[in-house]
């Protein structure tokens, strides 16, 4: 590695000043609840409680009537600013519960607040009960029932994946498009409030797409189902048809409440204008540092314009940050004041101390998950640190792949919080790839064929059936062999059959990561610039990442055999990682992408993949010159970059205690730079080293160890416990072979200027 220490500063940069948010002020009771005596009882109940609000605060719990935006900046106490309102609404202004609407997006942040909500001093548990504190979703089911709507949820993402499977194949398009690309494309319209006839078919592309839209809405139909999206739409239109409906609902709903409110989409907001429209009482919480959701129609627009929109409406800042410590918060204020595009607050934090993030310089995703995996361990074993104290945080998911691995080799429990089959190595592109690899070593392996056959351009239902009813008959050669007498190919087409069947052959006996690279140089590379109905499931700059991500993966192993038998054991292991119970006790380390750490907290957080290319992203360093999919959201490179430093900004705003963040020096087989978002936070840097750091000395140590027998396994697991030194023998968790005791050399990372 170029250096494993941990440092005050990031690689490149040496600063006198480190940055590190203001305390903020203790408030006394007096100027809490200052020009409100008949509400001093309320404020005192709260203070014996334990509740206690500033002054910013307070004033959100005091609005009356009219629009209102509480601005709420990240730990700033938001939720309890809701419940609280809720409360001073009920307690004090005497609002019937009846009228009062509070929606949020989760259903645990729901239930969250309604039970908080209860716990507060003077509120009866019936005004509870008749209190709406409902997501969006499940708000507006409500309606669609009550309206005599009885149609089946569809709750299942993979049966709607599924029933979309169904329809491409019905219109001739097997293979061509990716489920979850279709889904997704499909709602992102539709939240932008566009009907299906609205929608654009101005290429082929489109068109194709929007027969596949058609097929799923008669199928709905036909089979009396509706979706989460219908839920919205369906809503929105009874709202848009029915007068009497609408006046209905804003006459019982006086008092309304947004809850995260950055995230909303235009349909959303559209209906919750609608149902204030006749008083205008609507309460919206937010933060527009913390829009990350583009991607699913959220807008920050929505929230920066929100005076535009109600020129009347009155704010608060929440700018005290109560979660994490002062030098956590600092870095957050100085990483995200370089956004132009936002509201302008600079929190501060009530906890001071001597902490200070630390950044590390791996020379590779690899090396930097080793480290990260090593820290965790040292924590739990000598640091009183529970493993649920933990998060490892990640931009996609091909930077998460060697940190799988790592909390796996090391035996550290962890919950993998990813998209459905979305682990790295079953993202769609590996798969086809790793399909290859798997019939390069068995050519009779016919369940690698549904990946394999559409890069040859052979419809998958047509070739697989073909393939069977030869091999029901006897026929014993080759699969691709086989299919070289299906009916209507061309000559072109049995010519690629025949070259796919020698490259095969050439590829078993190299090297895997050789092996890759021949595939895509041959065909694949090109098979996904041509396949472009595949390639929008992701950028295709995504597309590349992931590939030469898996590249660098492969290049640790001698033989292809080693390297798939690693790749389905880790696959294996992560189906049974899947099937472990997720409850809130679990002991085990998070690993999550940052959109899904948006939320929650965590003593200590690692940061991995800070550098560029990777957070940024490179989609967004390119948005403005790129064909890829983003642009249909007409991103500008500017706001593209944005919205990544947001995703920046809040990844930092988890962690309470302690703060990691790493920043490979190589990514994709190129040489990367630290993420500009964290070098732009030390304005007052002195000299930017631009030649590696000086090797400081490296602490080794040898360590009892179970080493895996097979050669081709790279597979070590220490020996840390007593009754794990006693064993007689062991298996190694990957390749399952068996392990001897043994020794192994490793390397202590040096900690230095963690604290001043």
């Amino acid at each position: 590695m170029e250096n494993t220490s941990f440092e005050k500063t990031p690689f490149g940069i040496i600063s006198p000043v480190v940055p590190e948010a203001d305390l903020a002020r203790e408030e006394s009771d007096a100027e809490q609840t200052d020009g409100g005596e008949e509400d001093y009882f309320y404020f005192r109940a709260l203070k014996e409680k334990g509740i206690s609000l500033n002054q910013s605060q307070t004033k959100a719990v005091r609005h009356g009537e009219g629009p209102f935006l509480a601005l709420a900046g990240a730990g700033s106490g938001k939720t309890s600013v809701l419940v609280c309102r809720t409360g001073y609404l009920l307690a004090v202004r005497k609002i019937p519960a009846a009228h009062i609407l509070l929606v949020t997006f989760t259903k645990k942040a729901a239930e969250e607040m309604k039970e908080r909500i209860a716990a507060l001093p003077g509120i009866s548990a019936q005004a509870v009960r008749q209190l709406q504190v409902r997501t969006f979703h499940s708000f507006f089911l409500q309606l669609l029932r009550g309206q005599g709507y009885d149609q089946k949820m569809i709750t299942s993402e993979r049966f709607k994946h599924i029933i979309i499977k169904k329809k491409l194949k019905e219109a001739g398009f097997d293979g061509k498009y990716q489920p979850e690309t279709l889904l997704s494309l499909y709602s992102s319209y539709r939240m932008n409030n566009l009907s299906l006839a609205e929608m654009p078919a101005e290429n082929p592309m489109e068109i194709e797409q929007k027969g596949v839209f058609r097929r799923y809405e008669a199928w709905k139909k036909e089979e009396h189902q509706l979706d989460f999206d219908d839920i919205l739409c369906h809503a929105y239109e009874l709202l848009c048809e029915s007068e009497t409906l609408l006046r209905k609902m804003q006459e019982r709903f006086k008092y309304i409440m947004v809850d995260e409110f950055q995230d909303t989409n235009p349909l959303q907001y559209e209906m919750m204008k609608m149902l204030s429209a006749s008083h205008k009482n609507l309460f919206v919480a937010g933060d527009d540092d913390q829009t990350i959701y583009s991607f699913n129609g959220a807008q920050s627009e929505i929230i920066l314009e929100f005076d535009k929109e109600f020129p009347t409406a009155e704010m608060a800042t929440l700018d005290v940050n109560y979660r994490s410590t002062s030098p956590i918060t600092g870095l957050g204020n100085e990483v995200i004041r370089h956004n132009t595009n936002r509201r302008e607050k600079t929190l501060k934090s009530t906890v001071m101390s001597q902490t200070y993030p630390l950044y590390f310089r791996a020379e590779t995703t690899d090396e930097e998950a080793k480290l990260a995996a090593a820290d965790i361990l040292h924590k739990v074993q000598n640091d009183g640190r529970s493993f649920a104290d933990f998060a490892v945080l990640h931009r996609t998911a091909s930077v998460s792949r060697a940190m799988f691995e790592q909390l796996t080799l090391h035996q550290i429990p962890f919950l993998s919080f990813t998209t459905v089959d979305q682990m790295f190595y079953n993202q769609w592109p590996i798969k086809a790839v790793m399909d290859h690899l798997r019939l390069a070593l068995n050519p009779y392996y016919n369940e690698a064929l549904p990946e394999v056959l559409p890069t040859l351009f052979i419809n998958r239902e047509k070739g697989m059936l073909h393939i069977k009813r030869l091999e029901a008959v006897g026929e014993q050669a080759e699969p691709l062999e086989l299919l070289q007498s299906l009916g209507g190919l061309r000559t072109f087409q049995v010519g690629k059959l025949q070259e796919r069947e020698r490259l095969l052959k050439q590829l078993k006996p190299m090297k895997p990561k050789q092996a890759i690279k021949k595939m895509r140089e041959t065909f694949y590379d090109t098979y996904l610039e041509a396949n472009e109905a595949q390639a929008e499931t992701m950028h295709k700059e995504g597309v590349k990442e992931t590939l030469d991500e898996l590249e660098s993966s492969a290049g640790r192993f001698d033989s292809v055999l080693a390297f798939v038998s690693f790749v389905d054991d880790m696959v294996e292991m992560y189906k049974g990682m899947q099937k472990k119970t997720q409850a809130a006790k679990t002991d085990a380390v998070s690993l999550m992408t940052i959109h899904r750490a948006k939320g929650l907290e965590f003593p200590v957080v690692y940061l991995i993949g800070a550098s560029e290319t990777i957070l940024p992203h490179s989609s967004a360093v390119k948005a403005s010159g790129s064909k890829d999919f983003i642009k249909k959201s007409n991103e500008s490179e500017e706001k593209a970059l944005e919205e990544e430093r947001r995703l920046a900004y809040v990844a930092i705003t988890r962690a309470k205690e302690e703060l990691y963040i790493g920043s490979p020096a190589q990514y994709r087989g190129k040489a990367v730079e630290v993420s500009r978002f964290f070098l732009e936070a030390f304005p007052h840097a002195t000299q930017k080293r631009r030649q590696p750091m000086e090797q400081q000395p490296e602490e080794r140590k040898i360590v009892k160890a179970w080493l895996c027998t097979n050669e081709d396994c790279i597979v070590w697991v220490k020996i840390q416990t007593q009754e794990d030194d006693t064993l007689q023998e062991k298996t190694c968790p990957i390749c399952k072979s068996k392990m001897e005791k043994g020794e192994k050399e490793v390397i202590i990372a040096q900690r230095r200027n963690g604290r001043r």
